[in-house]
């Protein structure tokens, strides 16, 4: 930027970036895949996956702000020639990624949570009547899973605007899901005899009950 007599332009900056975003972003669908996902999820390896979708948020939000102490020298330096570019024209596709990143990160950390739900036994009185409760709605949760596996792109493709509608269904089903569990959670909890059999049906409920439609149904 410097000293280049040809490439130091705001227009000519302006493409590289760009086409710096684009080569990042087809690495990461290389790195991980909508179908390896789901493919994780079956193998109930869903951890990895969060995993790694973790990495492919770090490593594009590292290149920002990589970027910006650049510019920020740039300026410093070259205060006759500084970056006069908007944030937009540079990071549009990017950012719309790493919302989708955050997004499958959503969705494949929910999985993680739902999870639990296949396993918990609840006891008390009324403990036979509320598992089945619990269970019903793992089953219809695994139903909801399903049908999004059925999508005809892959989740990491960015430019796939279908993927907004579709999970925001799968959000919507979900919070109706979690206000049923509160639901059965606080007639479990209710239901419980001492404090030893209420701190098992919690612990049994962990990584849920962080849920915010869970929590406050519980509160």
């Amino acid at each position: 930027w410097k000293n280049s007599k040809h490439y130091n332009t705001g227009a000519r900056l302006v493409v590289l970036m760009r086409e710096i975003c684009n080569s990042l972003i087809a690495q990461a669908t290389k790195y991980v895949s909508g179908s390896q996902i789901f493919a994780m999820i079956e193998s109930e390896e869903a951890h990895q996956a969060v995993t790694m979708l973790k990495t492919t948020l770090h490593v594009c939000g590292t290149f920002k702000s990589t970027y910006f102490d650049y510019k920020a020298t740039a300026n410093a330096e070259c205060p006759a020639n500084t970056w006069k570019i908007q944030n937009n024209a540079l990071f549009m596709r990017l950012d719309g990624f790493l919302e989708r990143c955050h997004d499958i990160l959503d969705l494949t950390q929910t999985i993680v949570q739902f999870s639990k739900l296949a396993k918990i036994e609840v006891g008390g009185t009324k403990g036979k009547t509320i598992s089945e409760g619990i269970h019903q709605i793992f089953t219809e949760f695994e139903a909801v899973v399903a049908q999004f596996q059925q999508m005809d792109y892959d989740l990491m493709d960015v430019d796939a605007e279908a993927f907004d509608i579709d999970f925001g269904h799968f959000k919507d089903k979900v919070e109706e899901l979690e206000k049923r569990i509160g639901s059965l959670l606080t007639e479990s909890f209710e239901d419980s005899s001492d404090f030893i059999s209420r701190y098992k049906l919690l612990d049994s409920f962990y990584g849920l009950l962080e849920r915010p439609t869970i929590e406050n149904e519980l509160e």
